[in-house]
């Protein structure tokens, strides 16, 4: 009987390294594609055989990546912390306070969640055209300030937590500001890591909405300037210098999912739809 269960153990971890494989085998083919010469990169060879840094080199003589970098930084920084608040605020409302239409307005918030961003794209943008803030910061920050995600991830945490709590916070003299932020943040760690990454990864990816409301070079962000980079014509139909731009412009979500991997997963595991 134990022989069946290793050997069951073994088929499983092997099917689960070829997976990991699977999936980690393009990303280490094009972080080796954006250190080999334009010449070996059609070779397809998963490191070169002389590996360098000429096509970073060429990628920062031809766009001014370091700015586009400090951009996207401001950008989703700013997003993410806004979401963070207003998150908790409404899931926070939606959890623990008793108001007529709490549940409709909850299930409204959810179904907007499948609504796709280029529905409210025209509106949107009209918006920013009327408030004069077309080439500025406030553009590619403020549509994104409030997310439905946030806000259901948020109420499923605040649900868990005991009711108990909040009213001991009460009876010590605190208002709901200070129970959100002081009392309960410290007590859902992952859901706060799991908000923060899912925000700061898709405000960073962001493409579509900066390339509409954005046309000023030193206020680009990243994605949109890699894009115009590679589509517009500077890279001069060099494929390792465009790689380059896709490596530089995933590491930092990169490396932020792997400092917080652990709470991410945590989080996602324990999060469920509750009435």
């Amino acid at each position: 009987m134990k022989r069946k269960v290793s050997f069951r153990k073994i088929l499983l971890y092997a099917a689960l390294m070829v997976a990991a494989l699977t999936f980690i085998y393009p990303f280490i083919w094009m972080i080796g594609a954006s250190l080999a010469p334009e010449s070996e990169i059609g070779k397809m060879n998963l490191w070169p055989s002389k590996p360098g840094l000429g096509n970073f080199k060429a990628m920062i003589e031809k766009i001014p990546i370091g700015l586009s970098l400090l951009n996207s930084l401001l950008v989703a920084v700013a997003t993410t912390a806004l979401v963070m608040i207003t998150g908790s605020m409404v899931g926070y409302a939606l959890a623990k306070l008793r108001f007529r239409g709490r549940q409709l307005i909850f299930y409204v918030i959810v179904f907007t969640m499948s609504l796709p961003f280029q529905i409210t794209l025209i509106p949107n943008y009209i918006t920013m055209v009327d408030l004069h803030l077309v080439d500025t910061y406030l553009a590619l920050i403020i549509p994104f300030a409030v997310s439905a995600f946030a806000v259901l991830m948020f109420r499923q945490a605040f649900q868990g937590l005991p009711q108990a709590l909040i009213d001991a916070a009460r009876l010590d003299g605190c208002n709901e500001m200070q129970i959100i932020f002081r009392i309960l943040w410290p007590n859902m760690k992952p859901t706060l890591v799991t908000v923060a990454i899912l925000t700061f990864i898709g405000s960073w990816n962001e493409v579509l909405w900066p390339l509409i409301v954005i046309r000023n070079e030193h206020l680009m962000t990243m994605p949109q300037l890699v894009t115009l980079f590679v589509v517009g014509g500077r890279a001069n139909s060099l494929l390792g210098v465009k790689i380059a731009a896709a490596v530089v412009l995933a590491l930092p979500v990169m490396i932020a999912f792997l400092f917080f991997q652990k709470h991410f997963i945590q989080s996602m595991a324990s999060t469920g739809l509750k009435d």
